[in-house]
């Protein structure tokens, strides 16, 4: 036998490569290697050791007939059925058995004859296992085969059913429509007008004599006939006609007596039946709430809810039975389907449960509620501070104002409530809360700097609240002061002094030396005599939430100003979607207090959860009441969510085709009060929104400190940590060291926009300009052994840059677009030519002819911003 590698030997003995190394190495054989060839010699020696470790002698070869019995199991799975969903294990075996007959041997012991008979059992053993493998071949294919046959039998056997099916259902509609012919030909033959017949006088005598004799027979009336005529033409009272009972016949089955024969019933003509399909539609009246499930308005309707779904996907509106849309699409639909919708308001019950009777309570004289608004570092708060004679504007991060302060004054012209609003652009809606809830408002204008954004927009909530505006021109005292710049500034939006003809007071002021607040202050109690501010301090209070935060000590506080009645401790007290008892109350000092009356401002501790900031405080004489409300006003909440996020679904789908071109940045965002967090939250929005590349996604916000559950959505969603005024503990920190969280700490709020405008920027995507700056004209073309082709250029402009990408120009066309493979002056390599200077050029992978152009530029990338 010829000399094979290990992993042949391997192969043909069926057994792995691995266990043969190992058993050639205990043999004693010099052989390590996979592909290492093994002699004659060698396999004598191996299957030595072999026999010698199974306890047989060699010689028993020759002597003895050799019989191998193999064994084969195999294992595979039928699908049975037309739905192929139930499978069957099959399993078959297989045993044979090979024998040998013995052979005689004649040859030296241990010489090459001898040990042929262990070669031949070695390939009877494969001759076996390939016989097996092609029986194992052999008995699949008939599996296949079978399946098939099965397959087949099945789908023949499923189209005769179908078949059959048809058939019968043909068969059947035939029948239908036969039986339907017969019927209407019987009614046309019967409601066919009859020939009249002639008679002949003895038959015409015959009948005058019939029809005497019957007139002549006297015979009781038919109450139950006369009640059917007269109930005949009535409807019921559900608008239906009453069941038709022909003449003769009785609603109740009639009892045989004996062996009587059945008489027969003569049924009228004109016999009707009781059950009629209704020939007009009706129309019903639909209620429709600010908030409805499908299912509940098809059942107003009295339709099923597939129709309407139906109804709804012709409008547009892709809807499932539970689904809740909202009041208009309602109106809509059912004005659609041409019924009377009637719109309802669900405040109306609350209102009702919120109703109270003021007209017996006793009117007094009310402190006036001034906003002071204005621009950033226009002195707000510090002519806020010389007023109540403190120092607030030096405790505010950055020196601007972030939230909004109430404050109870007593100056010599009577109380007053101060309210100081921010003046950065990020706090538009504070400004506006301010200017609802407020008698009048004071604008500060620095005579220095003039009018400015945030100025022009205090005049816009101010005219909008319609409530009066003095003009405070700051800052008189600064060199460049101008107050009659600011009288002339503030023209153009419709505020005129009234030394010029105008309604508005101008007082020059300075926040620093105190010059002109007396005559602020005479000024805003003038314009408080003369709007006679009322309100009654009896009663339950009502009032409005200016702000509200999460105290982790103190739990939920919320800065209310009061304006109708008075707040007490023990209070039930309603703000928004939020109630709860009031535990504790503290004026703008801190000080505890038991009570706050109209115009008085006072931080309330003791509700459920944080209200938003703008919210209405009512105070309530039973906690029920107050639960009940705030559930309906939860629940009118989630609804209208739903209902605004299913309208816009579609919308929404076109948004997520194009939102892989779109990069998001997501955020979680904490903040220590209610109104500083939605005041961040619309600057955020309000950055990437007229940005089609990038896009800012709040993830989650809340009032309060970082805990461990923000750091988890955070890491789930991806997004960075912001906490404005508010810090991470301890388990919150090291859950995003393990989780690889950013947290972002900012105490002022333009830092924290500066900051995301950077980063927003940073993810836009490149932009670059092309800059021409040298070009080259062929002269002469010559190859070269080393490097191919070369174009003896001169320069004609700029400068040629090696590494530069080039443009080839044949008649001012490009041709080309690549880059230079060499560049050299005359034997050296160059990095750049001047104009004016020849030079050897080597365009890769390309040929280029004398005439031609080459055209050297550069790309630069231009700065981004939103």
């Amino acid at each position: 036998m010829a000399e094979v590698t290990v992993k042949q030997l391997a192969g043909v003995v069926g057994t792995p490569v691995e266990r043969l190394l190992e058993q050639i190495k205990d043999a004693g054989l010099d052989i390590a290697s996979p592909d290492a060839l093994v002699s004659d010699s060698d396999k004598r020696t191996l299957l030595g050791y072999l026999r010698a470790q199974h306890g047989k002698d060699s010689n028993d070869v020759a002597t003895k007939p050799r019989r191998i019995a193999l064994k084969r199991k195999s294992v595979s799975e039928v699908k049975v059925g037309s739905s192929g969903r139930k499978t069957v294990s099959i399993e078959v075996r297989r045993k044979r058995t090979l024998s040998r007959p013995a052979v005689q041997s004649t040859a030296a012991p241990g010489s090459a004859e001898q040990e042929k008979p262990e070669e031949i059992t070695a390939l009877e053993k494969l001759r076996a296992d390939q016989a097996r493998r092609e029986q194992e071949r052999e008995l699949e294919r008939e599996l296949r085969r079978k399946r098939a046959e099965q397959r087949e039998q099945e789908q023949q056997s499923e189209e005769s059913r179908l078949a059959e099916i048809r058939a019968k259902a043909e068969a059947e509609a035939r029948e239908k429509e036969e039986k339907a012919a017969e019927r209407q030909a019987k009614s046309v033959k019967a409601t066919a007008p009859k020939e009249k017949k002639v008679l002949t006088p003895d038959e015409l005598q015959a009948q005058q004599a019939r029809e005497q004799k019957s007139s002549a027979k006297k015979h009781k009336p038919d109450f139950k006939e006369d009640f059917r005529e007269e109930l005949k033409d009535k409807d019921t009272l559900f608008g239906r006609k009453e069941l038709h009972i022909p003449g003769g016949q009785s609603g109740k089955r009639q009892k045989k007596k004996g062996k009587a024969t059945r008489r027969s019933v003569v049924t009228a003509i004109d016999a009707k039946h009781g059950f009629e399909k209704p020939v007009e539609a009706i129309v019903h009246d639909v209620t429709v709430p600010e908030t409805i499930t499908v299912d509940e308005l098809a059942k107003r309707m009295s339709m099923k809810a597939g129709e309407l779904i139906k109804a709804l996907m012709k409008m547009g509106v892709m809807a499932t039975i539970n689904q809740v849309i909202d009041q208009d699409t309602a109106v809509l639909v059912v004005e659609e389907l041409g019924h009377n919708p009637i719109v309802i308001n669900e405040d109306d019950y609350e209102k009702e449960l919120l109703a109270r009777d003021t007209s017996d309570l006793k009117v007094e004289h009310r402190a006036p509620v001034v906003t002071i608004m204005g621009h950033v570092d226009h002195g707000k708060t510090s002519l806020l501070d010389y007023i109540r004679s403190s120092k607030i504007a030096s405790g505010e991060a950055g020196g601007i104002t972030q939230h909004i302060g109430a404050y109870h004054v007593e100056t010599n012209r009577g109380v007053i409530t101060f309210l100081d609003t921010p003046g950065h652009a990020a706090f538009t809606s504070m400004r506006e809360r301010g200017a609802n809830v407020t008698d009048i408002v004071i604008i500060v204008v620095a005579a220095d700097d003039g009018v400015m954004p945030q100025t022009i927009e205090a005049i816009q909530h101010a005219k909008a609240a319609e409530v009066p505006i003095i003009i405070a021109v700051n800052k008189i005292d600064k060199e460049g002061a101008d107050p009659d710049r600011v009288k002339n500034e503030l023209g153009n939006y419709e505020v005129i002094p009234e030394e010029w003809g105008g309604e508005n007071i101008f007082v020059n002021v300075s926040a620093k030396t105190g010059q002109g607040i007396d005559n602020l202050l005479d000024a805003i109690s003038l314009t408080a005599e003369l709007m006679e501010l009322q309100a009654t301090p009896e009663g339950l209070a009502r009032g409005v939430v200016l702000e509200a935060a999460l105290d982790k000590g103190r739990g939920v506080s919320a800065t209310v100003l009061v304006q109708e009645g008075t707040l007490r401790k023990g209070d039930i007290m309603l703000a928004g979607e939020d109630f709860g008892r009031v535990r504790a109350m503290y004026d703008e000092f801190g000080n505890s207090i038991d009570s706050a009356g109209p115009s008085m401002p006072a931080l309330v501790i003791g509700l459920s959860s944080t209200p938003d900031a703008g919210d209405e405080m009512q105070v309530l004489a039973d906690e029920r009441t107050a639960r009940e409300v705030a559930q309906n006003r939860q629940h009118k909440a989630r609804d209208m969510r739903l209902a605004t996020q299913q309208a816009n679904k579609l919308e929404s789908m076109f948004e997520q085709m194009k939102a892989g071109e779109v990069k998001k940045l997501n955020i979680l965002l904490k903040a220590d009060v209610q109104g500083t967090l939605l005041a961040i939250s619309d600057a955020l929005l309000k950055l990437a929104a007229d940005n089609e590349q990038v896009d800012v996604r709040i993830v989650g916000s809340g009032v309060g400190g970082i805990n461990e559950t923000d750091i988890s959505l955070a890491a789930a969603s991806g997004a960075i940590v912001i906490g404005f005024n508010v810090r991470a503990d301890a388990a919150a920190r090291r859950a995003a060291a393990e989780r690889g969280v950013e947290l972002n700490y900012y105490s002022v709020i333009y830092e924290l926009i500066d900051e995301v405008t950077r980063a927003l920027t940073g993810m836009l995507k490149a932009e670059y300009r092309e800059h021409i700056i040298g070009m080259a004209k062929v002269l002469e073309v010559f190859k070269s052994p080393q490097f191919g082709q070369i174009a003896g250029c001169l320069v004609t402009e700029g400068v040629v840059r090696k590494d530069s990408p080039i443009r080839v120009l044949r008649d001012n066309v490009v041709i080309f677009e690549g880059e230079l493979e060499s560049l050299r002056r005359f034997k050296d390599d160059v990095k750049e030519v001047h104009s004016g200077t020849e030079c050897g050029i080597g365009v890769k992978n390309y040929e280029v002819k004398v005439g031609d152009q080459i055209e050297v530029y550069e790309r630069v990338e231009l700065e981004r911003k939103l």
